[in-house]
């Protein structure tokens, strides 16, 4: 088989790490940590990024979502494409024309992979992965380049690539694509197969995002069945790219197609994507009640399982108490005979009021910011109570971040250790279109003593709820013993070395603390 166009990416993305998603976030963990033994890669690759099944001709049956997104844009402009599993792209390498390569982290830059290496020490299991996946490719690559074959990258981190001018050479990048792609990624493609010159940079700002008539739907199954239901924030958060993007809803129409094709291909749990699921279908900042309970019903007529990708603390709690019990609603709807509990990433940021009203003063709407602490944990009250299980994150060395703030963090997850949750620190790293020395971008955080008590606080509060979550809730299923033993020995080896893991902390971040935002030094 012949194929023109070629999507890709390395194991890390391409997995659906054992129908668990959560389980994802091991893959922008270190590799190779030293316990009593050291795992191999091929272990730490069952653990994290198991391989997925895939056909005679090496395409996968479940694939990134937005890489699905992309292919169903292309071959609904005729263009001969598929996604091909990393193990099989060698196989059309000798007459393909487009390598499109996408990653959420190509070069472990994004929290939460920046955040474990500078922690540990060690480079993330994600850039580990994909700088192999791309020395095993490249004598392939330059091959096939004599004869004209051009390199696409793009993705949620295309913008990595400019922080990185000696791979895009080494690699062979001929393009970098950054932004939504649905609108203009037929048109850079055909340039490319016309023997038209294509810019070497292309960003798609959000004047020219793409509509929803622009985004087609799924061909074949998305990863661990996740579907989009919307695109775009209203918070207007400083620190997040996505409130760039203008908010648009899918009808649900558009989300029942894409149900149908998970379902075809044997993919019966799912997750309901956007940022903030609990506001579908709304034109504010309140949840839409009958949009939101059809689209649940929706969701649980197709899937036996249903999890959100995000929420905030603010909708789920107003869904709740000024929308006449909308929460407890939803989750009667997805809590049944198959399903005892969903899970959702949840943004606390910071406990900071101060900080709060600087950077995210809608994080609260409707409710006042200056009520942070009682919508975060009245809304972790009723998530408890309703089995919605939060992975919170926290966002550490925020611009302007004094040590009275990071205190107040502090107060606010101890208040937090009664509600069952894991809590996931997040480094600030300059997104998106900052410049930073690749090495050096942790000198411009503002990086406090007082966080590494931070960083304490969050590690025996997600250890003190871990075992719970795994065993009552993660991973009850039959065919996860191993993966459950493991992991229930690793969280038992971390709680009899609490002491020397805080201390092996501590001198990790000790050379870090108290720097100031100033020049980067030179690599």
């Amino acid at each position: 088989m012949r194929l023109d166009v070629i999507l890709t990416s390395d194991r890390t993305m391409m997995s659906n790490y054992h129908g668990k998603e959560f389980l994802g976030f091991g893959s922008t963990g270190p590799m190779f940590v030293d316990l009593p033994f050291k795992l191999s890669e091929k272990f730490h690759l069952y653990l994290f990024a198991p391989s997925l099944e895939v056909d005679k001709h090496g395409f996968p049956i479940q694939a990134p979502y937005g890489m699905r997104k992309v292919e169903a844009k292309l071959l609904e402009a005729g263009i001969n494409a598929r996604i091909v599993d990393p193990d099989h792209v060698h196989r059309y390498m000798d007459e393909a024309k487009v390598l499109m390569l996408s990653h959420h982290d190509y070069f472990g830059l994004n929290p939460p992979s920046s955040t474990w290496s500078v922690i540990v020490g060690k480079e993330p299991m994600n850039a580990y992965m994909f700088r192999k996946f791309m020395e095993d490719l490249r004598p392939h690559i330059a091959k096939a380049k004599r004869r004209g074959l051009k390199v696409i990258v793009g993705g949620p981190s295309a913008w990595q690539w400019l922080m990185f001018p000696d791979l895009v050479e080494r690699w062979g990048i001929d393009v970098i694509f950054d932004g939504e792609g649905e609108g203009a990624i037929v048109d850079v493609v055909k340039r490319i197969l016309e023997g038209r010159p294509v810019p070497k940079y292309i960003y798609i700002g959000a004047s020219e995002a793409p509509t929803l008539d622009d985004i087609p739907v799924i061909r074949g199954a998305s990863i661990n069945g996740l579907v989009e239901i919307g695109r775009g924030c209203p918070l207007g958060c400083a620190f997040c790219s996505v409130t760039l993007r203008p908010t648009r809803w899918y009808p649900l129409e558009k989300i029942e197609q894409e149900l149908m094709v998970n379902v075809s291909h044997g993919v019966v749990d799912g997750i309901l994507h956007s940022d903030d699921v609990p506001l579908y279908g709304s034109t504010g900042i309140l949840p839409n009640p009958d949009k939101l309970v059809a689209l649940h019903r929706l969701a649980k007529k197709y899937y036996r399982k249903v999890g959100w990708s995000h929420t905030t603390f603010a909708s789920v709690l107003a869904a709740e108490k000024k929308l006449g019990g909308l929460t407890t609603k939803i989750a009667e709807i997805i809590l049944d005979g198959r399903q005892e509990w969903w899970g959702a990433q949840v943004g606390l940021e910071t406990g900071s009021i101060r900080l709060a009203k600087k950077i995210m003063p809608g994080k609260a709407a409707p409710y006042s910011i200056d009520r942070w602490w009682d919508v975060v944990l009245e809304s972790m009250a009723l998530m408890h109570e309703v089995k919605l299980i939060p992975a919170i994150t926290i966002i550490v060395g925020l611009p302007g971040e004094e040590p009275d703030d990071v205190v107040q963090t502090i107060e606010l997850i101890e208040r937090m250790r009664p509600y069952r949750s894991l809590v996931v620190p997040l480094f600030y790293v300059p997104m998106s279109h900052i410049r930073a020395d690749k090495r050096g971008w942790m000198q411009r955080v503002n990086l406090l003593p007082e966080h590494i008590e931070l960083l304490r606080v969050v590690f025996r509060h997600s250890i003190y709820w871990a075992k719970d979550i795994l065993n009552k809730f993660y991973l009850k299923d039959s065919h996860n013993v191993l993966l459950k033993v493991f992991l229930n020995y690793f969280i038992g080896y971390v709680e009899k070395n609490v002491k020397k893991i805080d201390r092996y902390i501590e001198a990790q971040l000790s050379g870090l603390t108290s720097v100031r935002a100033g020049p980067a030094p030179r690599a």
